[in-house]
């Protein structure tokens, strides 16, 4: 018996659609939908444990995975069954995070998983940006402590028109490709890249993607009242003591001030706080710590917080001196590493990043294997945070979301500034050496300095700053931070960050925890933001005005050539021969690609020697050369044969031909060493192709004035040969043609 299925559909406004359907699938889960659009399902299943756990945060799992079978394909590699998420799943993980989180209560900890699974892929539709939906239409489903429903979705801009949930064809052409989380009231999430666009345009493009994420959430809510809300269940709240937490602000609120005023580094206003707060702990008892201690490290940091943003909003001053337009101090340098191909260093107040450069062909594309997108990327950047970079040690378990998080807004916000025409495959990786403040802006601006040092022509030099806001509903009163700390950024209403050319945007990445957050304050933090990115640059072009004109001299060059269709295949040899001896000789790497288009082959030659190179290519002109019917050719001798010599041309070595002993010269040639001997260089006369031998024919002697008295010797007689062959041909042998008394072969007799 099928279960009843409640639907909901959204119009998206040009024919396409999205429904919700609950009911039918996953039903001991919480809450579980399947959200469809053309052929796309995804499946997101919700389950929160009821008992909380022992520890003072949320302990929210997001999963996202895309399921091969989803595609009719199998996995690739050896083990033919999914393993670890990709790095684009795990960007999707963190879009919906980023939303989903914020609207759990502070003191829910139950732990809790989000599941969501591409069930049935459709080249049209983007998977990704129906996720955010997913979640939490499931969300609202079940019994969870849960603030409102919000949504993500995609948009872009085509031939000046935005598009919501626009396809992979359609975001080729586009100039903006933003992810938006929202609820119905406030945008709390936005994430993308786009084309040097304004900070007007970048606010527009938000507020289009607001209004058709308002549609999908009013969805959500018609589909939980069809299906029966649930009563959003009981748990156990944290302890709360008003008296205490009063006690406790008093006793902190004038001294966290204090400290905060004073504008000193990380480590010594750190040290300062954490004296306050053994101070307060000192004026309790053992026994009552042991039974409010929670309570007072929670109280303290309340009123920590509370202290230090009332400084920014009262007085305009933050936690290391600077008032809020200030950049900390910054410096710069390049071609720090002799061995790297490119290498910088970006050093902005107690953020560090190295960033390095390496060259490669083709060969070193990063290839994107998914269920939903199958490619190669032939320029990317990869982000490491190790811990000592924020002075703490800890045990490094491979990759973090965090790090290919960062390490893909750093690269989106590059990756446009890479000429089309980059006959390289470019990998940056940045080591954040100090962390206190938007390593991934410091990665932004070192890869940019970098990739100037290893010689890859940027459209335009790229930097990059991290804002944040402090805010009071109750006053009005708001305060924009340019180039935050890492204490600002835990502390602050918004973090966003942006990078750009001096011409517009390239890439952002915002978080809002406020709601109802003003598009007018969001463009004066934007503005506010371009004049800290400006300043920013200029620090770079100060150190690195321009790329290099060349890569460095061990780095390697890399030269690109066309060839035919017809000649790819002498150049690679029989079974490689060709190819891997030329590399070998040449001391260079050699790749052969197939125009998709033309079908002509674009072979890639990288060697750090111009001379090795120079050889390949003249291997690749000898493979092409054809002589021109009338031409005459420098050749040299190479083989000695009775009936003639063979002979190379000087112009295209490796290209042969028989020059014929009658070819020799005018007299009579009895021995070809008689005229010509074994690395002879001379010029001959090329004829094209002899329609009696149907070979290609030169000859010496045609360049050759005539001897006086010279007489041809007359052509042979044919005396019927041409006829007495035809009849000797191989049709005239057939089963047809036996003598009819030829008597048929006996079979052997069995013994």
């Amino acid at each position: 018996m099928i279960p009843k299925v409640f639907r909901e559909v959204i119009d998206l406004g040009d024919g396409r659609e999205i429904s919700i359907e609950t009911g039918k699938l996953a039903k001991q889960a919480h809450g579980s939908v399947v959200v469809q659009s053309g052929k796309c399902m995804l499946l997101c299943t919700v389950v929160s444990n009821y008992k909380q756990a022992d520890v003072d945060f949320l302990p929210l799992t997001v999963d996202y995975r895309e399921k091969f079978a989803a595609a009719g394909r199998y996995p690739g590699g050896f083990f033919k069954r999914e393993a670890r998420p990709s790095d684009g799943e795990v960007l999707t993980m963190r879009l919906v995070d980023r939303v989903l989180r914020p609207l759990f209560p502070k003191d829910y900890h139950s732990e809790t998983q989000v599941m969501i699974q591409l069930m049935s892929h459709d080249d049209e539709v983007m998977p990704d940006a129906m996720a955010g939906l997913a979640a939490s239409a499931a969300i609202m489903l079940s019994d969870f402590p849960f603030e409102c429903a919000i949504s993500e979705a995609r948009v872009g801009r085509v031939n000046g028109e935005f598009v919501i949930n626009p396809t992979r064809a359609q975001l080729e052409e586009s100039d903006i490709d933003m992810m938006i989380g929202a609820s119905a009231d406030s945008v709390m999430m936005v994430e993308g890249e786009m084309d040097e666009i304004s900070e007007e345009e970048m606010t527009e493009a938000i507020k289009f993607a607001h209004e058709a994420i308002k549609v999908q959430c009013a969805a959500q809510l018609k589909l939980a009242e069809a299906f029966g809300k649930k009563e959003t269940r009981e748990y156990e709240p944290e302890r709360e003591d008003a008296e205490l937490a009063q006690k406790i602000h008093e006793m902190a609120y004038d001294k966290v001030y204090a400290v905060a005023k004073a504008g000193s580094s990380k480590h010594e206003r750190g040290a300062a706080f954490a004296e306050i707060k053994e101070e307060i702990k000192a004026t309790f008892s053992e026994e009552e710590l042991e039974d409010i201690g929670g309570l007072v490290s929670k109280y303290y940091s309340k009123a920590e917080k509370a202290a230090v943003r009332d400084l920014t909003l009262n007085e305009g001053l933050r936690l290391d001196g600077r008032k809020t337009t200030d950049i900390r101090p910054i410096w710069c340098e390049v071609d720090y590493l002799p061995s790297t191909h490119g290498s910088a260093i970006f050093t902005r107040g107690e953020t560090q990043a190295l960033a390095t450069v390496t060259l490669g062909t083709s060969r070193e594309a990063n290839q994107i294997d998914m269920p939903s997108f199958e490619g190669e990327e032939r320029f990317y950047l990869h982000y490491n945070f190790p811990p000592f970079s924020t002075g703490e040690a800890r045990p490094i378990r491979g990759t973090s979301r965090r790090e290919v998080g960062h390490g893909n807004l750093a690269q989106r916000a590059l990756k446009g500034m890479v000429p089309e025409d980059c006959p390289y495959t470019v990998r940056v990786v940045s080591e954040v050496l100090e962390s206190n403040g938007s390593s991934s802006m410091a990665t932004v601006c070192s890869g940019t300095m970098a990739m100037m040092d290893a010689g890859v022509q940027l459209k335009k030099p790229v930097s990059g700053i991290a804002m944040g806001l402090i805010s009071d509903a109750d006053s009005g009163k708001y305060a924009v931070l340019s180039d935050i700390l890492g204490d600002e950024d835990h502390l602050g209403d918004m973090d966003f960050k942006v990078t750009g050319t001096a011409d517009g945007i390239t890439a952002c990445q915002m978080d809002i925890k406020v709601k109802g957050l003003s598009y007018e304050i969001l463009v004066n933090a934007l503005k506010q933001a371009r004049d800290g990115r400006l300043h920013i640059l200029e620090k770079l072009t100060d150190t690195i005005s321009a790329p290099n004109d060349d890569v460095k001299s061990h780095a390697p060059k890399m030269v690109t050539r066309t060839i035919p269709n017809e000649f790819i295949g002498a150049l690679i040899g029989p079974g490689g021969k060709v190819i891997q001896e030329l590399q070998k000789e040449t001391n260079t790497t050699i790749v052969i690609n197939e125009d998709p288009v033309t079908e002509e082959g674009i072979v890639e030659i990288l060697g750090t020697g111009q001379e090795g190179i120079d050889a390949v290519l003249a291997k690749i002109d000898a493979l092409m050369f054809k002589p021109e019917v009338g031409s005459v050719y420098e050749v040299k001798v190479i083989k000695m044969l009775d009936f003639g010599a063979v002979v190379e041309y000087m112009d295209a070595p490796g290209n042969e031909v028989l020059l014929h002993v009658s070819e020799l010269a005018w007299e009579r040639t009895e021995n070809v060493s008689d005229v010509v001997n074994m690395g002879d260089v001379f010029d001959v006369k090329y004829f094209g192709i002899d329609s009696r031998t149907r070979k290609e024919k030169v000859s010496r002697k045609a360049i050759l004035p005539k001897p006086e008295g010279y007489v041809a010797r007359p052509p042979r007689e044919n005396n019927g040969r041409d006829n007495r062959r035809d009849n000797r041909g191989r049709d005239n042998r057939g089963r047809d043609n036996r003598r009819d008394d030829r008597k048929p072969r006996e079979d052997k007799k069995e013994d």
